[in-house]
């Protein structure tokens, strides 16, 4: 089993929830991604995503938009992002590690290139928000010659033609955005989230994890009652976006903490 696989088998057998956050690579700047990395897992994280910076970020709200914005603002590339992952795996050889970002810097340098340099450098999963299954199957193949996980999202909003596409090409485990808008909007209605669990496990077999929506540990807990996993974004980003560089890494350490703990109440 790769790292994302073991990890959800260690959860399970002690009946717990992954927590997964997400952060921008280079924001507030590219020195403390590594450092953040570290303090993520330190303070109760599962597995990371990690954001690479793109100009035109189509799914995301404001928050990660100027995430984005401020690590472009230090020439952060996708090279430099996967130098980031090699790094952060000279001290973390078992904390699975997601990147999510969009097609373009993908296309640039190819498929395969992309892949073998993924794996090289230790990624566990890719989620390109912008590649819809329906014509990611050379995509997805490059992915599983590395033995890298394709991550897929899902929405209130998905056909069920697409959701089984999904169930048949995800790896790793499936992410169900819970609200119809961008990341960092409100109004998570937990009776609709449980609804489309429930109608997504009768064809995925994959854990699937629950963003967009989840700001503090009650509707963690919530959201960790009827999912596999919880991601959280631009809750994170606005921790990141507030802290003096000295109380940076204490500020988010503190907020994945309490949401560990809240989560870990189920």
């Amino acid at each position: 089993m790769n790292r994302i696989a073991t990890k959800f088998a260690a959860l399970k057998s002690q009946n717990r929830k992954a927590l997964i956050p997400f952060i921008t690579a280079g924001d507030p700047n590219p020195e403390v991604t590594v450092l953040l990395m570290h303090q993520l897992v330190q303070s109760g994280a599962d597995i990371i995503e990690l954001g690479v910076p793109f100009s035109d970020p189509m799914a995301d709200g404001p928050t990660i938009q100027r995430s984005s914005e401020r690590a472009l603002k230090h020439h952060v590339s996708l090279h430099d992002v996967l130098h980031m992952v090699s790094e952060f795996r000279k001290t973390d050889s078992t904390t699975p590690v997601v990147l999510m970002g969009y097609a373009n810097p993908v296309e640039a340098l190819g498929y395969a290139a992309f892949a073998a340099k993924a794996k090289d450098c230790g990624v566990d999963g890719i989620l390109i928000v912008d590649y819809p299954p329906e014509e990611s199957a050379e995509w997805v193949q490059c992915l599983e010659q590395q033995e890298i996980d394709a991550i897929f999202l899902l929405s209130p909003t998905t056909p069920q033609a697409r959701i089984e596409q999904v169930a048949k090409m995800a790896r790793g485990y499936v992410y169900y955005v819970s609200l119809k808008g961008v990341t960092g909007a409100s109004h998570l209605d937990l009776q609709d989230v449980s609804a489309m669990l429930a109608q997504l496990r009768q064809y995925i077999a994959l854990p699937i994890g629950v963003g967009f929506g989840i700001r503090d540990g009650a509707t963690a807990k919530a959201v960790a009652g009827l999912a596999d996993a919880v991601v959280v974004g631009s809750r994170i980003i606005e921790e990141i976006e507030k802290s003096p560089e000295a109380e940076l890494l204490g500020n988010v350490g503190n907020l994945i903490g309490t949401l560990r703990k809240a989560i870990d109440e189920n």
